[in-house]
């Protein structure tokens, strides 16, 4: 880790400066660093971190509606950090409910599970994240696409 990376942390640790204004300089600084020798452990050709998770989704409806139905959504991945922190002040029989509700669904998943410290790797595994689906039957083609940018 280079010193400036570190000042800013240690800022963002005493308080000096928000969430927002550390990953705004800390992009500043790769951004200004382009052109020198990478530092990253994985070698100059590793991804930049994703900024966004997108969802797309084309509709080309045959089925007598008003027309195609288009989707463009784009989720920064810091209201991921700030979602996994706001989820830290949750009681915990609030979260024991909601995964309760979560597996009648059939979906095994635990909220208690999702803690900051495991938020940077989800994202950084999210920026291999790419699913394509097409899907054409006799009356809809649909294109959905969700990605990491």
């Amino acid at each position: 880790m280079n010193e400036h990376r570190r000042q800013i942390l240690q800022m963002l640790s005493e308080g000096k400066i928000s969430a927002d204004e550390a990953e705004r300089l800390i992009s500043a600084l790769e951004e200004g660093s382009a052109g020198k020798p990478s530092e990253n452990v994985y070698g100059s050709d590793a991804k930049a971190k994703p900024k966004y998770l997108r969802v797309q989704v084309d509709s080309e409806d045959n089925d007598g509606h008003e027309g195609p139905t288009k989707v463009n959504v784009r989720v920064p991945m810091q209201l991921l950090r700030a979602g996994v922190k706001l989820a830290g002040l949750i009681p915990a029989q609030a979260l024991h409910r909601a995964n309760d509700a979560i597996h009648e669904q059939g979906i095994p998943f635990d909220l208690t599970q999702i803690k900051p410290e495991n938020l940077e790797e989800l994202i950084e595994q999210l920026s291999d994240l790419s699913v394509d689906v097409d899907q054409k039957d006799h009356e809809t083609k649909v294109k959905v696409k969700v990605f990491c940018e």
